[in-house]
Order: C-alpha cells, then structure tokens, then sequence
C-alpha cells in the first residue's frame, strides 16, 4: 500500500519506519477487538469469488486492498460497514470458514500476537446453507489449525473467540444461547455489532440477561457512532465487562479542572472507576470519524488520566494495519514509550476473556519477560 493509500485510510502520511516496525512487532501483543470478517487476505479474496462468481470492484489482490481501504474512509460508520458485502460473500462454505479463520491465525502470529479474541457473526454465514452450529465449529477448526501451523513455524499464539449478534437484526437471543451452547469449545464472549445509531444495545437486553445469568462476559461495540447515551445502555442495561471502542467517553470529560485536573463527568467517573477496558482502535476510528487523527486519538489522554485502554485492529483490511502499526504509529505520532505499549499490553492480557489464572500466566510468563529483555528493565525507549 503506497502512501496515498495511507493517506486515505486517515492515518497520518508518514508511517512508522522500518526500523521502529521491527522492534514492536517483536514484542509479544495481545489483541481483543478484531474481525475475523475484516481480516481477509485479499488475494483470498480474488481466489475465492473467481470459485463463487461474486463480482468484486478490483481484479488484483493490491488493487482489492488499496480499494477496501478507500472504500472505508468516508468518515461514515454506515458506510464503513458496506464494504463487508465482499468479506461475507465468499465466507459461506465450510472449506472457505475454515481457510480464512486459519489464514487469520497466521497473520496475526506472524505479527507477534500471542493472545487474540477474535469475532464474528455467525448469523452473517448462513447463506450457503450452514446451520449456526456448522458455522462455529467451521470456524474453530480453522483456528485450530492455523495454532497448530503457527506453531510448526516456530510461533506461539492462543486464540479465543466471539460470537457477535446484529444490531439490526434483533436474533441476540439465539446467537447468545450459541456461545453458550459453545463455551466449552473455545467461545469466550458475546458481542453485538453493526449500525450503533438508533439500533441501541436495549433492543437485545433479554440476551444480555440470559449471559449475565450463565456468568458469561460480554463486550458491546459502543461510543464509535454514537455517544454517552449508547456507552451508558452498554455499561448499565447491558452489563458490558468492555466496551468496544468506547472513544466517545471522552465526551464526558471537560475542560474546566477541578482539584484532581480535568473534570470528569459521573458516566466518565463510572467506567475510570470500574476500569471497565476501552478496545481502542485508532486508525479505525479516524476512517469512521470518532477521531480526527491517531496523534490527537482520544486513547492517549483518556490513558494519561488513568482510564483502561487497550489498542486493537479492528478490521486489518479495511484499515490497511495490523497491531504492530498500530502500535507503531502511537510511538511515531502521539509520543508513546516502551512503558506504555507494555501498559497496554498487559492490560489487554488482564482485561481478556480467559480465566484470572490464565491471563496471569500470560503476563508473568509471556509478556514481563519479553519486554523486561528488550528494554533491558526500563520500557524506555
């Protein structure tokens, strides 16, 4: 992708150097917010519509990526979210579910990622004739092998998996008895998806009910589109242990200073004094508009002022990224260090969906150690 392309996608036009690319990606990062339908490889893409006749806006695996790039830059949510049409259409067979969840796992071990909670609708997978049940074990097979290849090639990467309702489409209910009936299949979460205006997590509170009664952890995407009203339904109606996205929180924080520096509003207070995690994406957020740029992203003061963040992919097609540039481009644009990619590693790990003992191996004996060796102890960098 060439720097105009980069440019469209609303990241800054200078991109991280290689050499800064090369350290992060280094490092051991754990990711909670990414689409298994916005991870595609585009040449998968090509391969995959040629078999299926779905006709596609570019015939070149470069050209197909540089267009879901543009493709998603209007600064519209909504429109972001057209470009999902060409993911879908070729992931409704089993073999294909398979490929592109295995091809994923590959992608992001060759990234450095060691920990990802990866998501999708099953709901969106039924138009070659799959049930749901065939759908979820489609999936994780795929994940299951692309865990063990990684691990032929020398990386070690643990994934775990999200089912995702509609916002639109009101079957919470049957999507959250799936992760149930699939909890002891690799599924640790449900999510709800899609248009956030006027399509409110309320609309499916009996699913979020059913969840809380079975002790199952949930994230909402909220405080993308919409604001202060959709993060409370999340928090509140829903009982959302993250918040995907969450950006807009920064609404609430004003600009007069009281004794302890900004004022914080009382939904502001109540996600900072909970540490309910916030699943950051920045070049997402700028393609959509919930930010104007990754130099001025909320997550850099929303972190300055103790808030939990964490830094995510969101669609690494459609964005153009992966989590190293991401990274990356918060080190180059916003004055990261070391200290705080390693802070946002670590609560990444603590904020997952695995259990409490699981996630303190992951940081005692991943991520610590990892950092400690390549800063030499100090995270500086």
């Amino acid at each position: 992708m060439n720097d105009s392309d980069r440019t469209a996608a609303g990241a800054e036009q200078h991109e991280p150097d290689a050499a800064l690319l090369d350290q992060v990606r280094a490092l051991p990062k754990v990711l909670l917010h990414d689409h298994l339908d916005g991870g595609l490889r585009p040449a998968t893409i090509v391969e995959l519509a040629a078999q299926t006749g779905h006709p596609l806006p570019e015939s070149s695996p470069d050209a197909l990526g540089a267009w879901f790039v543009r493709a998603a830059s209007s600064g519209s949510l909504e429109l972001y979210l057209e470009t999902f049409a060409h993911t879908v259409a070729v992931m409704q067979t089993e073999p294909n579910l398979r490929r592109v969840a295995r091809e994923s796992v590959l992608d992001l071990a060759a990234d450095g990622v060691v920990y990802a909670e990866q998501r999708y609708a099953p709901e969106q997978h039924l138009a070659g004739g799959l049930t749901l049940q065939q759908v979820v074990d489609a999936v994780q097979a795929g994940f299951a092998e692309g865990v063990e290849q990684a691990a032929a090639d020398g990386r070690t990467i643990r994934i775990g998996t999200l089912l995702t309702a509609m916002r639109h489409a009101d079957r919470g209910d049957e999507i959250a008895a799936l992760a149930l009936a699939n909890r002891d299949a690799g599924v640790v979460g449900f999510d709800i998806a899609g248009a956030e205006v006027g399509f409110p997590a309320s609309r499916q509170a009996s699913a979020f009910r059913t969840l809380r009664d079975a002790s199952f952890p949930a994230t909402v995407h909220a405080g993308e589109a919409a604001g202060l009203d959709s993060i409370a339904e999340a928090v509140h109606l829903a009982g959302a242990c993250r918040l995907g996205h969450g950006v807009r929180i920064i609404d609430d924080v004003h600009d007069e200073l009281d004794a302890d520096g900004p004022r914080l509003g009382r939904l502001a207070h109540w996600v900072r004094d909970r540490q309910i995690p916030l699943e950051t994406c920045p070049t997402s957020n700028v393609q959509t508009g919930a930010a104007t740029s990754v130099a001025e992203h909320p997550v850099t003061r929303l972190k300055r002022l103790g808030f939990t963040v964490t830094v995510n992919t969101d669609n690494r097609l459609q964005s153009g990224t992966t989590l190293t540039r991401e990274l990356a481009l918060l080190v180059q644009h916003a004055g990261w260090t070391p200290a705080d990619l390693r802070d946002v590693t670590v609560a990444a790990a603590q904020h997952s969906f695995l259990h409490h003992d699981e996630r303190t191996r992951l940081v005692v004996d991943v991520i610590e150690p990892a950092f400690t060796a390549a800063t030499g102890g100090r995270h500086r960098a």
